[in-house]
Order: C-alpha cells, then sequence, then structure tokens
C-alpha cells in the first residue's frame, strides 16, 4: 500500500514517520515541498504520483492566531483541503482527512456522535468544518476523522507544556470545566493507516470520531500528569471565564467514537498508558 501523507513535522505525522507499518510505503510531503497556503499547487502533487491513497495530516492549528489570519487559515484548512479532494476524486483514490472537535459548539455533556449539528466557535472550528464539506462535495471517496486534545513526546502541547511547568513551579491554574478526551498521536498514525486501508479496499467511509478515555478535564488531566511524572505541583482548579483566550474553546470536546470501533475496529486509546510512555521517553532522554 502506498500512501502520499500531507505532512511531516507535525505530532501525528512525526509518529507515523516512526513507526509506519510493515507493508506501507509512505511519502511524506512537508512544508518545504508543499505549502498549503499555495492552493494552485495541491493537485499536481497527487496527480503526478504514484499511490494507492492520500492522507491529509496537515492543518492551520494556531487556534488564537486564526482570529486575526483567517484567510490563512481558510486557504490552508479549506481551499486546499478542497483541491486535495478533487484531486482524489479525478485519480480514483480515496482521501483520509485529520478534523478537529473544535467543528462543534461545545454544549452539555453528551459525546459528539458524528452527525450531530456542528457550531464552531472561531475561525479555526469555521476553516476546518469548511474543509469538511468541501471533501464531502467533491465526490471523492473519504473518511474524516475528527479527534481532541492530541499529545506527544515531541512538539508543543499540553503534558510537554504541564511537564516544563511542574518543573518550575509549585502550582498551576488549569481550567477545570473543559472536558474531553486526550488523544495519542500515535494512536490516530495507526488509525488513519488501517481506515486508508478499508478505504482502498472498498470501504466507502464517511465521518467518523477517535479520541482517548476516559474523558477528563485539563485539570485533572494536568493532575495525572504530575502524578506519573513525580512532581510536586498543586493544581487549582479554574473555570474558562478566569482564563480569557482570543478565541473561545469548546467546554465538551466529548466524542462519541462508537462508529470509529464498529466500522473499523479501532479502539479509543488509553490516554493514560500512552502518558506513562511519553514520560518515561522524557526521563530516559534527560
Amino acid at each position: 500500500m502506498k500512501l502520499l501523507v500531507i505532512g511531516r513535522t507535525g505530532q501525528v505525522a512525526t509518529a507515523l514517520r516512526s513507526a509506519v507499518p510493515h507493508g506501507v510505503d509512505c511519502r511524506f510531503l512537508g512544508r518545504d515541498e508543499l505549502d498549503l497556503a499555495r492552493p494552485q499547487d495541491v493537485a499536481a502533487c497527487i496527480t503526478d504520483g504514484d499511490h494507492d491513497a492520500v492522507v491529509n495530516l496537515a492543518a492551520y492549528t494556531a487556534v488564537d492566531r486564526a482570529q486575526d489570519e483567517a484567510k490563512t487559515a481558510s486557504l490552508v484548512n479549506c481551499v486546499s483541503v478542497g483541491a486535495m479532494a478533487d484531486a482524489c476524486r479525478a485519480m480514483a483514490i480515496p482521501l483520509v482527512h485529520l478534523s478537529t472537535d473544535y467543528v462543534f459548539a461545545g454544549g452539555g455533556t453528551a459525546a459528539h456522535r458524528p452527525d450531530d449539528p456542528t457550531g464552531p466557535l472561531g475561525v479555526y472550528g469555521e476553516t476546518k468544518l469548511a474543509g469538511e464539506l468541501r471533501i464531502r462535495q467533491s465526490g471523492a471517496r473519504h473518511a474524516i476523522l475528527r479527534t481532541s486534545w492530541v499529545f506527544s513526546a515531541t512538539g508543543a502541547n499540553f503534558p510537554t507544556t504541564m511537564l516544563r511547568l511542574g518543573a518550575e513551579r509549585s502550582s498551576l491554574n488549569v481550567v477545570a470545566d473543559q472536558i474531553g478526551g486526550p488523544t495519542p498521536a500515535s494512536a490516530l498514525a495507526g488509525a488513519v493507516v488501517t481506515i486508508a486501508r478499508d478505504l482502498i479496499g472498498g470501504h466507502p467511509g464517511g465521518t467518523y470520531h477517535l479520541s482517548g478515555t476516559p474523558d477528563v478535564s485539563w485539570a485533572d488531566f494536568a493532575r495525572a500528569i504530575f502524578r506519573t511524572a513525580g512532581l510536586d505541583c498543586a493544581v487549582r482548579d479554574i473555570a474558562t471565564s478566569d482564563y480569557p483566550t482570543t478565541a473561545a474553546r469548546p467546554r465538551n470536546s466529548r466524542l462519541d467514537c462508537s462508529a470509529t470501533v464498529r466500522d473499523f475496529a479501532i479502539p479509543r486509546p488509553d490516554w493514560q498508558a500512552a502518558l506513562t510512555e511519553l514520560v518515561s521517553r522524557k526521563e530516559s532522554a534527560t
């Protein structure tokens, strides 16, 4: 199986590069080869190659900065994604696309199902949702995989930030009224390969969710990080209103992943086990 992977240095792309499954040939395109802010270049990268499916792991993910850079966010998250889908349709190959819980408004306490009404709170979520719509409208066979709270041992993410701050401070204020499923990048890397293989085999695709289990607040996630790392840093619960950000965050990021389990036999990953591995890797590197 030959996959063209859009993205090279993001968390999920890095996880996939470090553990490409046997029998899978991945070609990774980084920003130096494909600038998604130039949608006119996207189609050529797909139509000129020899691959069985395209996996898009790249996105404009600066949630707050997107409020001021809406045009760039739209080019990357929507227009270029539409160009990918159109090219895949022309090549008769499937597209696997990584999306986000930010397409939802985040109300209530129930886990969001893939077919639930959307309602993004900011430009980032709006552009990611627009990209999803472009994929569906293209007619390409596809799978859109929404996820939340991605983390790994590489890059800037919540656990790596907490490990750094927890080693420097005796206490931290952390938001306690936003709930979601922290998701290991390695689990997503494995999932997109499985989904791509099934799409190539004839699976009709659709929109799916995958997030880690159990669901937790940012504050309790921070406590688990400090406990796992043996850091003596107290966590004080605060409300979202006590930590203002340029772009609003969904308070409920719970995702119903049952369709992913049913259709692809991909279980929700255990973020606690992944966190233990992350901390161990960090400790062994120092």
